[in-house]
């Protein structure tokens, strides 16, 4: 079977399973449309959640950006596990044994008011929408490759398929769906990293491969991937960092606390039947997790090196005599490998004959190395998108045809698991906690349902649409999505739980500043809802310059201090709060029986 005809099989078969099990786990009533029913088993509920939380991100980007920044990379690894046990420790439980299954719903029980669950649903869809949007630019990288059509044409696919089964299902059918794609994902991770492992050093574990012997050559493959980067002027691969110290840590911190206050994931606690489970379901998702985040690092050295020992021949021949700059050792163009022509097609991979000799040059253009330009180098001739690597990995090291088609469905099954969590948890904040719980109170359970589905099919297209014009990388897109969650939900849950004197006015006040000067500070270098020509750093001083150094990409972490501060100062101005609020707040984190998970409200 062809590539192409084995790629469709596998794609077309995944997507059969999902569908099939969205029908066949048809959600009857709202509990098991928001809360599958409470009644998935831990493990099931860890593989799903697992599936929910790592997104395209974390399966097409993030050993991109690691590939490309190198040791700087290993942030994104620290800050997406770390919140994790963050959420597991600080705020699963607690939530879990308050009973409420929407992060407004908690808000407006704990704050005694419907602004703070009104501005608890502005801050979500805030945090949501970004995210999706990084789901939709994954999607697209990968339909348009997988399919061999535009990245256009793949957003509005991708579009159409998580419309089918998030609004058929509801969570009942997303839980059993997702666990079906942990399966999927976590295979087509797993399998290509052990073949390209044991083809570069002999070891079958990825994670051990990092550090053992290249090909015979007596280096390690991380001092081999040292050696090749430098030659070409790179940064060395094991030292380099993400700007300043300041800025790894802060972009670190807010990565943490944004992945603590998700709200997709925080749902996914209310599935199990009892606050103990919750917590065993979290310590399975991470063990899921664990076994893709600690692969990433070798798929990322490992594609790096492959691609460099694609277009340059001097990579595989003995360190002592290899010259990268002798012309011949650089690939010519027409004699390019399939994969190249493949990526090609979707505007991913672009080779640029800058010098008009037919063959393809790859330095770092910031920092030429001398050999290049005495050798009549005129400039870096290739571009290669950060969001290909690991879907490109496979190819690069001419893996079997079956290998590449599991790939490609690993890919779409992280994307379009996290899209539908998303959808679920903007769906029911507009219709259960804004509609239902606030505007229309007598609205029928059928109503409720239909509510939600419409909410779901509008965000699908806003999401769409930001996604064909992204604001970065998936990775980096979804990197402001976690500053947006970090600065606005994180700090409101975190004194809900464990401030009895917090009040309404501090909660509102908080979220809205921490939430205002993030959007700001990101609107001000990515443009205004991320449309490209509206940027306005003029305000701040005119040309790029970062506050401190600090991305905006990581400047949730700062919102959330604003938040913080702001809160504690308007609490202690304002009236206390009422004093069977600070008793219900003792009682939740009295660790006894949890309630049963109730919609409605007291």
């Amino acid at each position: 079977m062809g590539l192409q005809a084995m790629t469709y099989f596998v794609v077309g078969l995944t997507f059969a399973i999902y569908i099939g099990i969205a029908i066949w786990a048809r959600a009857g009533s709202t509990s098991e449309f928001y809360a599958a029913g409470g009644s998935v088993h831990p493990v099931l509920n860890g593989m799903a959640t697992g599936a929910d939380w790592m997104s395209a991100a974390s399966f097409i980007s993030m050993a991109g950006l690691i590939a490309n920044m190198g040791y700087g990379g290993c942030l994104f690894l620290m800050g997406w596990t770390g919140g994790y046990v963050l959420l597991a420790m600080l705020l699963a439980p607690y939530l879990r044994k308050f009973g409420k299954f929407t992060v407004p719903q908690f808000f407006s029980e704990r704050y005694y008011s419907n602004g703070a669950a009104t501005v608890g649903v502005i801050c979500l869809l805030a945090a949501s929408l970004t995210y999706i949007i990084g789901q939709m630019t994954g999607v697209g990288v990968a339909f348009s490759r997988f399919l061999g059509v535009s990245n256009t044409t793949g957003v509005i696919i991708g579009m159409a398929i998580v419309f089918m089964y998030a609004v058929f299902g509801g969570m009942k059918g997303i839980t059993y769906t997702q666990v079906a794609q942990y399966c999927v994902l976590i295979l087509a991770y797993t399998v290509p990293a052990i073949f390209i492992s044991m083809q570069l050093t002999g070891n079958p574990l990825p994670q051990l491969g990092l550090g053992s012997e290249y090909l015979d050559t007596g280096h390690s493959l991380l001092n081999k991937v040292d050696q090749v980067v430098t030659e070409l002027g790179f940064a060395k691969y094991t030292t380099m960092t993400r700007g300043s110290q300041l800025n790894v840590f802060v972009y670190t911190f807010s990565l943490m606390i944004g992945t603590a206050g998700l709200p997709h994931v925080i749902m996914r606690f209310f599935t199990v039947p009892k606050v103990r489970d919750a917590r065993s379901s979290a310590g399975w998702a991470l063990v899921f997790i664990a076994i893709l985040y600690t692969t990433a690092p070798a798929v990322a050295a490992m594609a790096r090196l492959n691609l460099h020992a694609t277009v340059n021949k001097a990579v595989t021949q003995p360190r002592e005599t290899a010259d990268f700059f002798a012309p011949e050792n650089s690939i010519k163009y027409d004699e390019r490998p399939a994969w190249m022509q493949r990526w090609e097609v979707t505007g991913l991979l672009k080779f640029e004959d800058k010098n008009g000799d037919g063959r393809i040059q790859y330095y770092n253009d910031k920092n030429p190395p001398a050999g290049a330009v005495a050798a009549g180098w005129q400039g870096n001739e290739l571009k290669v998108n950060n969001d290909i690597m690991v879907l490109a990995n496979p190819e690069i090291a001419l893996l079997p045809n079956w290998v590449i088609a599991l790939v490609a469905a690993g890919g779409l099954a992280a994307a379009l698991s996290t899209a539908a969590g998303l959808l679920l948890a903007i769906s029911s904040a507009i219709s259960h906690d804004l509609l239902k719980g606030m505007w229309m109170k007598d609205l029928s359970e059928s109503g409720e349902l239909m509510a939600g589905k419409i909410a779901m099919a509008c965000s699908i297209l806003v999401a769409g649409y930001l996604g064909l014009n992204p604001p970065d990388f998936a990775a980096g897109t979804v990197a402001i999505a976690f500053g947006l969650a970090a600065s606005s939900i994180f700090p409101a849950l975190m004194m809900g739980i464990f401030s009895k004197t917090m009040n309404k006015q501090g909660a509102i006040a908080g979220m809205l500043s921490g939430l205002g000067i993030t959007m700001i500070y990101v609107f001000a270098h990515k443009g205004i809802f991320f449309i490209k020509g509206t940027e306005f750093l003029g305000v701040f001083g005119g040309k790029p310059s970062f506050f401190f150094g600090i991305e905006p990409n990581a400047f949730g972490a700062i919102g959330a201090v604003v938040n913080f501060a702001v809160a504690f100062a308007v609490k202690n101005m304002t009236p206390p709060v009422p004093e069977e609020i600070a008793a219900m707040v003792e009682n939740v984190r009295t660790p006894r029986g949890a309630g049963a998970v109730t919609g409605g409200h007291h």
